[in-house]
């Protein structure tokens, strides 16, 4: 199974995070990736890497399931390329963003948790699956629980509702 997780705070050239997510759905399968099932938006409050609420408005999200013939490397650059179309520009961590889409699961591959490579002109950080911080976020704990209820998380091996208990 292939996990993605969407999340907006402001508008895109789509419009709102609602039309963002639907243009997400309709731009994946250009790229050879196909939706197979999708959560109900959810709402959550923006907050710091600390857990405290910042001044930023709240995010909607979303996880969908999908298929691809495409690697999980190839797949992330699809999401970013998506990501781009729609108008996202990176500029920092956690700032506000009209999209975000993050790879959660790629059928429960399991990568080493490593820094930043290469030189320091350009930096890179490598593809880590599961989602580093996904289990963590109830943001994408509850659109899972929807979609794939009986999903583990493939580094822990918890069940959804170990997770969410935490």
């Amino acid at each position: 199974m292939i996990l993605i997780a969407f999340g907006a705070n402001l508008p895109s050239r789509e419009g709102p995070p609602e039309a963002t997510f639907a243009s997400v759905l309709v731009r994946l399968p250009r790229f050879g990736v196909r939706p197979l099932a999708w959560s109900r938006l959810y709402r959550s409050p923006a907050l710091a890497p600390t857990g405290q609420p910042v001044d930023q408005p709240d995010f909607l999200n979303a996880v969908i399931a999908v298929r691809t013939d495409l690697s999980a490397e190839a797949l992330l650059g699809v999401l970013h390329r998506v990501e781009a179309q729609i108008g996202r520009r990176r500029r920092r961590a956690n700032e506000p963003r009209s999209i975000d889409l993050d790879l959660i699961d790629y059928h429960g591959t399991v990568t080493a948790q490593s820094g930043l490579r290469g030189d320091s002109a350009r930096l890179v950080r490598p593809l880590v699956l599961p989602h580093p911080r996904a289990d963590q976020r109830r943001f994408v704990l509850d659109p899972l629980a929807e979609i794939v209820p009986r999903w583990r998380h493939p580094r822990s091996g918890r069940t959804l509702a170990e997770l969410r208990r935490r």
